[in-house]
């Protein structure tokens, strides 16, 4: 029998829930008995008893990462790594890179931040040079690309993807005020935006309802900002499992996003392959995903009121909804794992077939 090329998946954790530990498992996911590769998750987030103290969780955390990273780099054949931007890529990407170096191994840089301009500017003793180490570069969204391009560095573009088994797709006729919101709590997605563009549909539909998913440091302000503006009909759903999140997506009708800094959100992408309708601030990579009116509703950053009335004008207009709808799920059929798994394949056997550098 062939023996399997084996990659090693440095990423986050499933029990951070967020954007790099949802596509880690989709890509884990995609290769299971499929073309001669073994992909193994190895995670860049372990899990400490000192949890609680600040300090002492960071050193023990990076230490049994990086003992695990030593015994597993050895005998990988690739070495992939999810990076996000600032001081995540000091700790999570930098341990692997010098790590796969000393074993001669080829490793790659899978980087996801919409930050990343930022983390170039302002990272530039350890982002730029360290950057310039990794095998290969790949980035899900052309906007990554040409912000890496701008500083002289090379990206294969392979989008973020889903397993579309795990969604229902449904045509929204008639297209219901029924909202969803899944983005974790942090300060650049944003979700104040959301529930203020909310408060502002509720007067004109009153029976409307919004499910909000996720989580974070910003929970308390958010429920304090709904209580505030006086929602009655919005519920917090917390973290949910990939199944309980394709159940949302199917009671909801319409998807609200207000990220202020943005890539190429998977939420988006489910979005799309369930049926429901995007309106979004037009930021960062969404603006290569979205055509405005075409599949989906852009709009200025920061301007909830804009979100609002957009909102309500779709609801009041069924035609666009359909086309929208159409559209966003023949767009949604180019971020499937049958289609994306083969781009990571030929990474995979070019980085084999080269020597690293």
């Amino acid at each position: 029998m062939e023996r399997k090329i084996k990659v090693l998946v440095v990423a986050p954790s499933m029990r951070n829930f967020g954007g790099q530990s949802l596509q880690a498992e989709n890509l884990i996911r995609a290769f299971i008995n499929h073309y001669g590769f073994q992909l193994e998750l190895l995670e860049n987030d372990p899990e400490s008893i000192f949890s609680d103290i600040k300090y002492v969780r960071t050193i023990v955390k990076s230490i049994k990462f990086i003992a695990s990273l030593i015994k597993k780099v050895a005998n990988a054949d690739v070495v992939h790594v999810f990076s996000s931007g600032m001081s995540g890529y000091v700790i999570a990407s930098l341990p692997p890179l010098l790590i796969a170096k000393l074993f001669n191994k080829p490793v790659l840089l899978h980087y996801h931040s919409g930050e990343l301009e930022e983390h170039l500017r302002k990272w530039k003793l350890t982002a730029l040079p360290t950057m310039k180490l990794f095998d290969e570069i790949v980035v899900p969204s052309e906007y990554l690309g040409q912000i890496l391009t701008k500083y002289g560095l090379k990206a294969k573009m392979i989008p973020n993807f889903i397993h579309e088994e795990r969604f229902r797709f449904r045509f929204r006729n008639p297209l219901r005020p029924v909202f969803l919101s899944n983005r974790n709590f942090h300060e650049h997605y944003n979700v104040a935006d959301v529930l203020k563009a909310f408060r502002i549909i509720s007067d004109e539909f009153p029976d409307a309802k919004i499910y909000v998913a996720g989580y974070g440091p910003q929970e308390n302000d958010l429920k304090a900002l709904a209580a505030n503006l006086k929602l009655a009909s919005v519920e917090f759903v917390g973290k949910c499992t990939n199944e309980q999140m394709a159940e949302y997506y199917d009671k909801a009708d319409i998807f609200l996003n207000t990220s202020l800094v943005d890539n190429m959100p998977l939420s988006l992408i489910e979005a799309f392959f369930c049926g429901l309708p995007v309106i979004s601030y037009a930021t960062g990579g969404i603006n290569c995903l979205i055509k405005d009116a075409e599949n989906g509703l852009l709009v200025e950053v920061g301007n909830y009121k804009e979100m609002a009335e957009k909102a309500i004008w779709l609801l009041r207009n069924q035609a666009m909804a359909d086309r929208i709808i159409g559209e966003a799920k023949k767009k949604a059929m180019n971020y499937t794992a049958s289609v994306v798994r083969f781009k990571w394949i030929e990474v995979y056997q070019s980085l084999i077939a080269h020597p690293t550098a």
